[in-house]
């Protein structure tokens, strides 16, 4: 009684298989060499694009497609896996996943408070980046002598956040984007699969398994963002970072200051401190690769164009997402989403002099002069009768102006250069009370 169907399913798949045109290059004798295609569509592009998928909300869904460099990858984060086994299969230091990933692992600027005492000779990754995110800052520039240009920029750490916390992601159009490489990917496989090529059908749709799998996993880890809590009762954290072309001077609690002299972003995996399912993924990834080398000149000439064509596609995506500024991205997920967006100002001031008087007017130490030896290190006669006289004057809430007295015994030059000094501190003194005069 199933006869009749039989013989009409058979009917309707031979009518649609005589509509189907002939394999393209069917008699070709050239294959292409699939060695100098992983070459080119090489893998620094790849391991970097996987390194976006924990600052991008919805990332790592976003990874099926063919991707080139699954053996770099595989290399790259297998390492996470803590075994012997898997230290065997991916040889290498079992990286923290926070600095295997670029979150961490950044060298800061040396900080210090004048009031806690607090110094911290490398203020550590979240240090460097806030000091990145102050020098791209546009400052208002002092008047006055012009030498080797600094900045100072005022941060206002009014609330401190929360000592263990899951800032949000980023939003982008990568949602956008990623569905050229997945459409890409899905329409040569479709392609293949019509023309009967079942090496290229199946070595393209193992690939988008294979990434697929491997973003969903790598991407499980959660960015957090900890600092420890200062002990209570401790002084205003006011301080400063101080870096080669100019000073970050935080103002806040020790509690909110040390969100950046101590904080740090971390990714945390259900799976920690082994990381199997990572070691599995890269694996999966590995025998794709060798899938790939062995199986792709098997396949006829079109389909072999065909996986070619998803993999350009793939490394297209992978190169604007590497392209991308990691740095920029983190600074972004800091400054909004864990500092709330403290209001900062800079300015461009011409000379250190100038600065670090800056710097004291802004802090308001109670030993001025700890402030200037920090910033100016100068043990000479000159730099030692202005960084009292200054610190004097500030100590006693007077006018900074040169005493008289202080010329005395100083040739031409020397009094000059004291003369210059002050008239830098007096572009400080200016600066200060013209946008702060209300503090």
């Amino acid at each position: 009684m199933y006869l009749p169907n039989l013989r009409s399913a058979s009917s309707n798949v031979a009518a649609i298989r005589r509509h189907i045109p002939p394999l393209p290059l069917k008699d070709s004798q050239f294959s292409l060499d699939t060695s100098g295609v992983a070459g080119f569509f090489g893998g620094p592009e790849a391991v970097s694009a996987m390194a976006t998928v924990h600052v991008y909300e919805g990332r790592r869904w976003l990874g099926w497609y063919n991707s080139p460099g699954a053996y770099e990858i595989s290399k790259a984060y297998g390492q996470l896996a803590n075994s012997r086994f898997w230290d065997g299969l991916y040889p290498g230091p079992n990286t923290d996943p926070a600095t295997l990933f670029g979150l961490d692992g950044k060298k800061g600027p040396r900080f210090r408070s004048f009031q806690s005492g607090t110094v911290i000779p490398n203020s550590g990754h979240l240090g460097a980046l806030l000091m990145q995110e102050c020098e791209d800052t546009k400052g208002i520039k002092f008047p006055g002598r012009q030498g080797f240009g600094v900045f100072v920029t005022v941060v206002e750490l009014e609330q401190a956040p929360s000592s263990v916390m899951r800032p949000r992601l980023l939003r982008t159009h990568s949602v956008l984007l990623a569905s050229i490489p997945i459409i890409a990917s899905a329409a040569t496989c479709v392609l293949s699969g019509l023309f009967q090529d079942w090496y290229a059908f199946s070595l393209i749709l193992f690939g988008v398994i294979a990434s697929g799998i491997a973003c969903w996993v790598v991407g499980s880890g959660e960015l957090a963002f900890t600092h420890p809590k200062p002990a209570p009762g401790i002084p205003p954290g006011d301080g400063m970072l101080v870096g080669e072309s100019g000073i970050v001077i935080l103002k806040g609690d020790e509690n909110a200051v040390n969100s950046i002299t101590r904080g740090r972003f971390s990714l945390r995996f259900k799976s920690e401190p082994a990381y199997n399912n990572i070691g599995l993924a890269s694996m999966l990834l590995t025998i794709q690769f060798v899938a790939q080398l062995l199986l792709v000149p098997q396949a006829t000439l079109f389909g072999q164009i065909l996986f070619v064509i998803s993999m350009a596609v793939s490394w297209g995506y992978n190169s604007w997402l590497s392209s991308l500024d990691k740095d920029k991205i983190q600074r972004e997920i800091l400054m909004q989403h864990v500092l709330s967006n403290p209001p900062k100002k800079r300015f461009d001031v011409g000379t250190r002099t100038t600065m670090a008087v800056l710097a004291c007017l802004l802090l308001q130490p109670n030993n001025p002069k700890r402030v200037l030896e920090d910033l100016i290190p100068n043990d000479t006669e000159v730099w030692n009768r202005f960084k009292r006289g200054v610190s004097e004057m500030m100590e006693k809430g007077e006018r900074i102006a040169l005493p008289s007295n202080d010329l005395d015994g100083l040739d031409d030059h020397e009094q000059n250069l004291l003369n210059t000094f002050y008239d830098d501190a007096q572009v400080a003194v200016e600066g200060f009370s013209l946008h702060f005069k209300s503090t």
